[in-house]
Formats: C-alpha cells, structure tokens, sequence
C-alpha cells in the first residue's frame, strides 16, 4: 500500500534537510510519546546507516520496529527502512528547491507486508484507503507546519 503527498514550505532546501537530519530530536519526541529508543550502528555516524530499535505500545500490545536510514542526501533527500509486526515500510522525504527561500518537501510511504496477517490486515485496510490518505495528507501538512516552526526556532549551524 502506498501514500505520498507533498507540501511546500517556506524555507531554503538545505535548511529543510538540517531540520529533517535532526534525529536525536525526532528520538526525543518518540520517547516523550512513550516509546523506548535504542540507537544502534555506528555512534558517530551522521545519516546513512543509522538505525534504531523502537519499542512501543499500540492498540494495547507491545510492539518492536526497527528503522534504518538507506539514503542520506542533502540534494535529494532522506529514505528510511522499516520492519514491524510483518510489515516492511520505505519512507522517503524528496526535496525540490523552488527558489531561494521555498522547497517543496514531498513523503511516499510504501507498506509490504511479509507475512499472510500482515497480507490480511493491508487487504482489510485497502478498504478504507481513501480515509487512511486523507488522514496521511492532513499529518504530513501539520508535520511541515512544525518543520518550519523548528528551524525558524533553533539556529542554523
């Protein structure tokens, strides 16, 4: 199952990507949600290789993912590799300068599943698919929202 979508926003690309490449801040913001953070690969790798194991509760049940960062560039954008409960996901972040001060910032999420629940849940969700990207759209748009607002907040650098 598929969801992309895209939002432009008032900043340069290369500001965009800083913002984006915040990991220890999108590490923070899990774990004020819940969640435990384990940060494995190399501790002093910036971007590509990257990876973490998140353990988490949904729906009531324990849940464990790992993620890892497949592409790290600052003229392209960010891709991340995920497995849970069945599922494989690829969430990538594409960057298109629009100008000095605008970047359109646009997500694809791409779910598979490895298992036949995994196959059963994705089959039971394609049912409601155009409620599921609406609500998709609607997070990316608040997530660029906040995008902004942190680079604007932290200083560049």
């Amino acid at each position: 199952m598929r969801f992309s979508t895209r939002e432009d926003i008032d900043l340069p690309a290369d500001e965009v990507f800083r913002v984006l490449s915040d990991f220890e801040g999108f590490e923070r913001a899990a774990m004020r949600r819940g969640a435990e953070v384990i940060r494995g690969g190399d501790p002093g790798a910036r971007g590509l290789g990257q990876s973490w194991l998140l353990h988490f509760e949904y729906r009531g049940k324990p849940r464990e993912m790992n993620v890892e960062i497949t592409r790290h560039d600052p003229a392209s954008g960010i891709e991340a590799s995920g497995r849970a409960g069945g599922l494989e996901g690829v969430l990538a972040f594409d960057l298109t300068s629009l100008g000095p001060n605008r970047t359109r910032l646009g997500v694809d999420l791409d779910v598979t599943p490895d298992t036949i629940s995994a196959r059963l849940l994705l089959q039971s969700l394609r049912l409601i698919k155009a409620k599921l990207t609406t609500r998709f759209k609607n997070r990316f748009r608040q997530f660029a929202r906040d995008l902004e607002a942190r680079a604007r907040a932290a200083p560049s650098g």
